[in-house]
């Protein structure tokens, strides 16, 4: 393989990592709710933003390497996996994509009891690994799919994924008081879902494209 076809496999990997990370934690939820409170409040704005996207980068990791050792040598299982990772990325684009025909948003405001250190440091850890989602987005989905890709390439995918959590939660952290007003807006939150929904579906015919490839 050359150096050029090594620096583009890279690039889509990465790029892959990146758009189907950005895809799951683009949402309205309490984790992200959390953040954009922190923010606009501007307290502990830079602790909770490095828990958040480093127990992401952990779980994509581990999920990832994990599942690529599950999968090494069972490539029945690993198409397996593959058609059931497109099947749901296939009905969250779904999802998504029905969820820009209604209004909603993500309303937060700076009111509320001052949170100390500790205090919004054990919220953060509660919003991040006691949602059940955290663990079927990041260890199962990412990682099978993570796992598909050739053994050299497995942590750019890794590294992709992981980037895009650090890039929303900064700026959910450090953009809120820019965000929040646009984030209030039921139309800005349709056009993201509608986004996010041919994302995944481009990332499902992707996958379903590389078990073909592979039969």
């Amino acid at each position: 393989m050359s150096l050029n076809d090594t620096i583009s496999g890279v690039g889509t990997v990465f790029v892959q990592g990146l758009f189907l990370s950005l895809g799951l934690i683009v949402a309205i939820g309490a984790q992200n709710a959390f953040v954009l409170r922190q923010g606009l409040r501007r307290e502990h704005v830079a602790s909770v933003v490095a828990f958040c996207a480093l127990a992401d980068a952990l779980l994509i990791t581990a999920g990832v390497l994990g599942m690529a050792q599950v999968v090494g040598e069972r490539p029945a299982l690993a198409k397996a996996l593959a058609l059931g990772g497109a099947a749901f990325l296939a009905v969250y684009g779904w999802r998504a994509l029905h969820r820009a025909r209604q209004a909603s948003t993500l309303d937060v405001t700076e009111s509320g009891q001052s949170l100390g250190p500790i205090a919004a440091m054990a919220q953060a850890a509660a919003f991040t690994l006691l949602n059940p989602h955290v663990y079927l987005d990041t260890v199962l989905l990412v990682g099978s799919i993570g796992a598909q890709q050739p053994a050299p390439l497995q942590g750019w995918f890794a590294a992709g994924a992981s980037v895009a959590s650090l890039l929303w939660f900064s700026a959910l952290g450090f953009g809120a008081h820019w965000l929040a007003p646009w984030f209030a807006r039921p139309r800005a939150w349709q056009v993201l879902d509608a986004l996010i929904g041919l994302t995944m579906w481009v990332l499902s015919l992707l996958l379903v494209r590389h078990v073909v490839n592979g039969l």
